[in-house]
């Protein structure tokens, strides 16, 4: 019998924001994690030197076990269309040139060099996909679907900011694109700056501040944008700066229409609340519109979206209750840093040729913490712990506190891929009492008040506590990607998960991929009717979530958890 060859292919993004690498074995997406959980900075767009030492060492390879490394996008394509938009808007972009200039030519520019130098390999083992074609293979070539559609929304890759396609067997073709500066991701970004919020970080509170305001502004809104029937648009850039401004994103001529922003953005001004509620239903209009037509060119009943836009879950779910598309995939970091598993499955597919044999069905590619190491750290710095007798034992012990309104950081496994905590690195409380909510934003998230906590429930039960109708089996579920109705006959008993408008942002939690967290959800069930608990990502405030133990054991002394879970061990606020 002949040696069996397997592939290896190293997927990187960087250089934008949420840096990432990915290791694929033969198809198989069997490492990944952001830069940001090792670096310990928010959204690091740093090369992701550290994430990278983690896939090849996770897997117990060297860098010369590689037989390819991709780059998730084409950095001289992007350079051009920095230039050519810098010249053209000359001399108010001279700030912007400056700025970008120094980024590029000591940074971006030297990407294949610095990835070479770094991974010491030949240069023929190193490819550059697209960026809306990574974002796109990220999507497919994790799905179930043998066929799909598929559609990438961000802010801008190279020059792209919309494109759509068809997928089939190992094939993924983009068909039709839109290109900066019409973009939907800046879009909304301009009103997450208009807010008060930061670009590429405050999109998700104004979506969760949507809720509170009414969509009085749409027409003002929508005199901003020309829109053609097959979904295609236009930005009027009289209003907007982003093309050449340094520091801002819109225009004087835009302030004339909705003000000049003056308050803080931690309370919920009915003003910015209605602003908030009329880009979200613009911003929803447009995408089902951009959709409509992609099924109208394919008639498959499958798509997959990707890109940063595809994290706005409440316009996510109206893709299915709105549209002719019967089936929606959604991989569970669908921003830039999923474009490292999807320029590496684009090459191992596509190019290569290779058949499909994957489906991205769980998130847990990350850092595992040792139950041996955990209790030598927790010896070492002489911190008081229970070690549990076995699983039922801790599963017991943490039901009782959770019962008893007290809130617990929770550390499992392998950490979760993307930036949804999934049941592995989370903050979780009794769903029950609004009170709750108030608990966990003010004394442990330190964040907006006005902005809603996710549940997690089992997913066996998931339909008698939320209104998903036939849909209750689309994977996006397992990843929080979908905002549904709450079952009006639940809310009050899931009070502290209930946003104002009535719905949530559920994880469907299955025994087969979680079970250890199925079984504290089931547990809590039984001693409390509602098989649900309230999940948060286990971190505070501007922090990425926690990566490791000592992360975990930092972040609960700073915050207000309760009880704090480490693998097997048990740790409570000692008391003063």
């Amino acid at each position: 019998m002949g040696e069996v060859t397997v592939v290896y292919i190293l997927g990187i993004s960087c250089y934008y924001h949420d840096s990432a690498a990915a290791l694929i074995k033969d198809g198989i997406v069997v490492a990944c994690s952001d830069e940001e959980r090792f670096s310990r900075i928010k959204h690091d767009s740093s090369f992701p030197k550290k994430a990278i030492q983690f896939c090849l060492e996770k897997e117990g390879i060297t860098s010369k076990d590689l037989d390819f490394v991709v780059f998730y996008e084409k950095p001289f394509i992007k350079f051009e269309r920095i230039l050519l938009t810098s010249l053209y808007y000359a001399p108010k972009s001279l700030s912007l040139f400056r700025e970008s200039m120094k980024e590029w030519f000591f940074d971006k520019l030297w990407v294949k060099s610095h990835i070479i130098s770094e991974l010491k390999i030949p240069s023929q083992k190193l490819l550059f996909s697209e960026h809306h074609l990574s974002h796109a293979a990220s999507s497919f070539y994790c799905s179930p679907f043998k066929e799909s559609a598929v559609l990438s929304i961000d802010a801008v890759g190279e020059w792209t900011t919309t494109s759509w396609g068809i997928a089939k067997g190992n094939r993924l073709d983009l068909k039709e694109e839109i290109k900066f500066p019409n973009s939907l991701g800046l879009l909304y970004s301009a009103f997450t700056v208009f807010a008060g919020y930061e670009a590429n970080e405050g999109e998700y509170k104004l979506m969760g501040l949507a809720p509170y305001g009414k969509a009085k502004y749409k027409k003002e809104i929508s005199n901003l944008i020309d829109v053609k029937k097959d979904g295609s648009f236009s930005l009027k850039r009289e209003y907007f700066s982003y093309q050449y401004d340094l520091t801002g994103v819109y225009t004087k001529k835009f302030k004339e229409v909705f003000g000049d922003r003056n308050v803080m953005p931690d309370k919920v001004i009915e003003y910015y609340a209605d602003i908030a509620a009329s880009i979200q239903s613009v911003f929803e209009d447009m995408l089902l519109k951009i959709v409509d037509y992609i099924y109208s060119k394919t008639t498959t009943p499958n798509i997959c979206f990707a890109g940063g836009v595809a994290l706005n879950s409440k316009a996510n779910w109206l893709i299915l209750k709105k549209t002719k598309f019967k089936n929606l995939y959604i991989q569970p970091s669908a921003g830039d840093s999923g474009g490292a598993i999807g320029a590496g499955l684009y090459i191992y597919h596509h190019v290569l040729g290779n058949n499909r044999s994957y489906m991205m069905d769980r998130v847990y590619f990350g850092t595992s913490n040792d139950n041996n190491e955990i209790e030598k750290f927790l010896l070492t710095k002489k911190i008081s712990f229970v070690k549990s007798k076995n699983d039922k034992d801790l599963i017991d012990q943490t039901v009782d506190v959770l019962s008893r309104g007290k809130v617990v950081g929770w550390v499992q496994s392998q950490a979760e891929w993307g930036p949804r905590a999934l049941g592995h690195r989370s903050i979780l409380a009794d769903p029950r009492f609004s009170y709750m909510r108030d608990i966990v934003n003010t004394k442990i998230k330190f964040r907006e008040a006005f902005r809603p906590f996710a549940p997690s429930v089992i997913e066996e039960r998931a339909d008698e506590f939320f209104d998903l109708g036939p849909y209750k089996n689309q994977l996006p579920l397992r990843f929080m990607q979908l905002v549904v109705p709450v079952a009006k006959k639940k809310r009050d008993k899931l009070g502290a998960v209930t946003h104002v408008d009535g719905t949530a942002r559920p994880q469907l939690v299955d025994k087969e991929t979680n079970p250890l967290y199925h079984r504290l959800i089931h547990e809590f069930g039984l001693k409390t009717g509602v098989p649900v608990l309230l999940n948060t990502s286990f971190n505070l405030k501007g922090e990425p979530i926690v990566n490791t133990y000592e992360d975990a054991y930092k972040t609960f002394i700073k915050s207000g958890i309760d009880v704090l879970v480490l693998g097997k061990h048990i740790i409570k606020k000692s008391k003063k």
